[in-house]
């Protein structure tokens, strides 16, 4: 609370200068109008009095006080430019003026009592009355002023008129000394105020530059870590990405052999942790803004089938029951990424239910669609029901077992659920299981959409390319990667394959081994290029130079395919508004070789499509 102490006695003196200075500044911004305005009034009240009065006294009296208010304008006064620390000389020096100014003023009642002209003594407690209570005002910041510019003249008038003796002049003496006391018991009260408001205004601006210093430094410790997590999720992909290619190599030579069992672990082990490494990456891309939905009508039921055959096994294994209904609906949105928002509700539906089951629903409601996906679970207490769509946040896992994932399925969620503008619901009671419900525009049905479509759409980002059948690859394939064991791990892959791949460590060797290519009459098919290259090289860079470098025969570039540990979001949009196709480590050599077909093919129909110009 304002006016209460602080425990640091520097902070309390620092504060009670900037109160002062506040209060001095108060006083001295009617300064100079004021001492103005009140010479005018003296000489006017003089003349007036003089002219009744015709005593002499009035004119030493006149010129005493307006000697003393020259003497006011004149002497230096307090600026906004005067140090804090010297408040409290201003105060004094101020305070002893206007008390200077009242015991001048204090003379005038003993001059003009006594003439006993009732007229002129009720103009002058006019006058003195009605100058207390405007100066009063404008004093109300510093008390010491405050008392001694209001007590010496109305001293002087209450004296003055009790002096007197008679019951009149009695009455007007307890009159103003009742007025006295009403008006410095108001100005005490008007002084704690100000004071109070503004410890508080000031306290409170001092908690806000607390609070912006801590949100700056919070922001700087975010920043700084996701650099750090970023370069540590791109250390971390670069060994991992070799050891999956020198893992499928292996693989691909002690397949039909005994010893190939422990190459096909291996292989699962880095899957699996490839597995949790892009699914921090996802968190990047979205948040880079490198997702881009394809909205389109979708067939629920479509969606629901490879669905209920991904999590069937898994419920089987924990002996739930799984329950996906076929609706018939059709809703408006991208199946891919829907696909991935019911994925990651049903994965974490199973995880945290032990008994009972999981049903995934859909039903119309109105112009809308709600998928429910409830579950019987442990639930949710309401105290952590705000923070289940945090990042690495999970329910009764507080040992983070491993087996229950990262804690990021929620946060993608939550992010997918702003992308696609499908609103999220949660309801859940502790110890009785937990619905989430995903609010969808409904649409009916196109006329003639053919099932298949929806379910290649819908499995396009998730299904497992494995298999090779009619893959048409490249016969050569240039390489350039700043790492040595990358460099072997991915040939070794490749010509187990029967690729011819060329590893290069910088562009130009690159530069120099396309030229060497053509030259030689057997160019390369495709460009193979790491993002982050030596000395902070730009790979992306690099190989769009490299791609473009053609001969000038009109003969089609070099495709590029970018090879990437980045995980950043400026990185991920940077390579996004490229239009280069990108792979991110560690890459599955199946998903290697089906995006290094992808792009051959791409060439191929480009070069037919160069050849063969459409008449329009």
């Amino acid at each position: 609370m304002p006016g209460q102490a602080s425990k640091d006695p520097s902070a309390d003196l620092a504060l009670g200068q900037r109160v002062l200075r506040e209060h001095v500044a108060s006083v001295y911004s009617t300064y100079i109008p004021s001492t103005l305005t009140h010479m005018a009034f003296v000489v006017v009240f003089g003349a007036i009095i003089y002219s009744q009065l015709k005593d002499p006294s009035l004119l030493f009296w006149l010129a005493g006080l307006l000697t003393a208010d020259v003497y006011v304008l004149l002497t230096p006064r307090w600026t906004p430019a005067r140090p804090a620390r010297e408040s409290a000389y201003w105060a004094r020096k101020i305070s002893r003026m206007v008390t200077l100014v009242s015991m001048v003023t204090a003379v005038v009642p003993w001059l003009i009592v006594p003439h006993d002209n009732l007229p002129m003594t009720s103009l002058l407690m006019a006058v003195i009355v009605g100058s207390g209570a405007r100066a009063a005002q404008s004093l109300w910041p510093l008390k010491s002023a405050l008392f001694g510019y209001t007590m010496p003249m109305s001293l002087g008038m209450i004296t003055a008129l009790a002096w007197q003796g008679d019951g009149l002049h009695l009455f007007l003496a307890a009159a103003g000394a009742a007025y006295l006391l009403l008006t410095l018991h108001a100005g005490v009260g008007q002084h704690r105020l100000l004071t109070e408001s503004l410890m508080l205004r000031f306290e409170n601006e001092a908690l806000a530059a607390r609070l912006g210093e801590q949100i700056a430094a919070t922001e700087r410790a975010s920043e700084e870590k996701t650099r750090f997590l970023g370069t540590a999720s791109h250390d971390l992909r670069q060994p991992l990405h070799a050891i999956a290619l020198f893992g499928a190599a292996l693989e691909n030579e002690l397949r039909g052999r005994p010893e190939g069992r422990n190459a096909e672990r291996l292989m699962r082990a880095v899957n699996a942790l490839g597995a949790s490494l892009d699914t921090m990456l996802d968190i990047s891309r979205l948040d880079a803004g490198v997702i881009t939905p394809v909205l389109q009508p979708v067939q629920l039921d479509a969606l629901f089938l490879p669905l209920n055959h991904t999590f069937a096994a898994r419920a089987e294994q924990k002996q739930l029951q799984l329950r996906v209904r076929a609706s018939g609906l059709w809703v408006h949105s991208d199946p891919q990424l829907l696909h991935r928002m019911l994925s990651n509700l049903m994965d974490n539906a199973l995880k945290y239910t032990g008994r009972g089951g999981v049903t995934v629903t859909a039903r119309e409601r109105g112009d809308a669609v709600w998928i429910e996906v409830r579950d019987s679970g442990i639930g949710i207490a309401p105290e952590q029901s705000s923070r289940i769509f945090e990042e690495f946040y999970q329910v009764d896992n507080p040992g983070r077992d491993r087996s229950r994932g990262l804690g990021i399925g929620l946060s993608i969620v939550q992010r997918l659920s702003r992308l696609l503008g499908h609103p999220v619901q949660m309801h859940s009671r502790p110890g009785r299981g937990t619905h989430f419900r995903v609010v969808l525009p409904s649409i009916a049905a196109p006329a003639r959409v053919p099932p298949a479509r929806q379910y290649a759409a819908a499995m396009a980002g998730s299904s497992d390319r494995s298999g090779r059948a009619g893959l048409v690859l490249p016969g050569r394939v240039l390489l350039l990667d700043d790492e040595l064991e990358i460099r072997e791990a991915m040939t070794g892959l490749l010509r187990s394959h029967a690729i011819d791949a060329h590893a290069v460590v910088d562009e130009a060797d690159a530069a120099a081994a396309l030229q060497d290519a053509r030259r030689q009459g057997r160019p390369f098919d495709l460009l193979l290029c790491d993002y982050r290259l030596a000395d902070g090289a730009d790979g992306l860079d690099a190989g769009l130079r490299l791609s473009r470098s053609g001969p000038d025969d009109g003969s089609a570039a070099t495709p590029l395919l970018l090879v990437t540990g980045e995980t950043s979001p400026e990185r991920l949009q940077r390579v996004r508004e490229s239009g280069v196709p990108v792979l991110f480590k560690p890459v599955v050599a199946d998903a290697l070789l089906q995006a290094m077909a992808e792009v051959s093919a791409a060439r191929g129909a480009a070069s037919v499509s160069s050849a063969y110009p459409s008449s329009a």
